[in-house]
């Protein structure tokens, strides 16, 4: 399971750290949270409205204000999975019983969003669309092992354990039209498939993610999410949804700093994140 990182033996110099993050290119890998976004059809609607309106209530020195209700999945835009969003055979990572552990109105138990940990790690981008000479991969193609491996030695960079490995598809072109970026249009949508899922397991990332919007294939003929499955379930690796790679693909760069912070939900099965590539 990913354990909380010891503390540091020495004592952190700050100033040296906003020195080297102020000067380095800082790229958004998230989509933003949007009326009309795509949702995984798994999931609840996203819904936003302003609650109160400029000159609702006017105070007398001349203040007004306003605020939005938002309604939203946890699973919404750029997000990361918690370790309780998936069971094998009614077992969280861990074995802990699934049923057991969400009884109750206080969600989860166990696994919660809010034990994962503030991300500040080594990120790995595999640009399989690249590697394979395509601006974007064809509906429902299954990432094979050889593409990941195509697209590693790209990189020039090994996946190492404890990594943030990002998977590119090309398929963040598509987010402003939502029935083809969720595959619905067609035979659905790219991803590793079981094998690739295992092999990525095998190197012991603390986190995979994608641009698309269930990170592992998506055939309409055969949906069973047993990737999710392998590396949530199985290896307690978290995912990482509705990532933006497009200029991080341009940028040509293997590995970088990654950083994201997910919101402390008291039990739930995912958070909303906003990371960013640091070159």
């Amino acid at each position: 399971m990913n354990a909380v990182t010891p503390a540091p033996s020495r004592s952190f110099d700050f100033e040296d750290w906003l020195k080297a993050a102020q000067a380095a290119r800082r790229i958004d890998l998230s989509h933003p949270m949007q009326k009309g976004m795509p949702i995984h059809p798994a999931h609840p609607p996203f819904h936003i409205t302003l609650n109160n309106r400029h000159g609702d209530v006017l105070r007398s020195c001349g203040h007004s204000s306003s605020n939005e209700l938002m309604v939203t999945s946890t699973h919404s835009s750029t997000h990361i999975d918690a370790l309780c969003h998936v069971s094998e055979h009614g077992a969280l990572y861990g074995k802990y019983d699934a049923g057991r552990e969400q009884q109750g109105t206080g969600l989860f138990k166990v696994l919660g969003a809010e034990t994962i940990a503030p991300i500040f790690r080594r990120g790995v981008l595999l640009d399989v669309a690249r590697a394979l000479g395509v601006d974007a991969l064809d509906p429902a193609h299954e990432i094979t092992v050889a593409e990941l491996e195509a697209a590693e030695a790209a990189s020039s960079t090994r996946v190492g354990e404890g990594d943030v490995v990002l998977v590119r598809t090309g398929w963040a072109a598509y987010w402003q039209d939502s029935p083809k970026y969720l595959g619905l249009d067609s035979a659905g949508a790219p991803g590793p498939g079981v094998e690739g899922g295992r092999w990525l397991a095998a190197r012991k990332p603390f986190s995979v993610g994608s641009d698309t919007s269930a990170f592992e294939v998506m055939n309409h003929h055969n949906i069973t999410l047993e990737v999710h499955m392998i590396l949530i379930a199985q290896n307690g690796i978290h995912i990482i949804e509705n990532l933006t790679l497009d200029e991080l693909g341009a940028a040509g760069q293997g590995s970088f700093a990654f950083v994201a912070q997910p919101l402390r939900i008291t039990g739930a099965t995912g958070s909303p994140v906003r990371p960013l590539a640091l070159l």
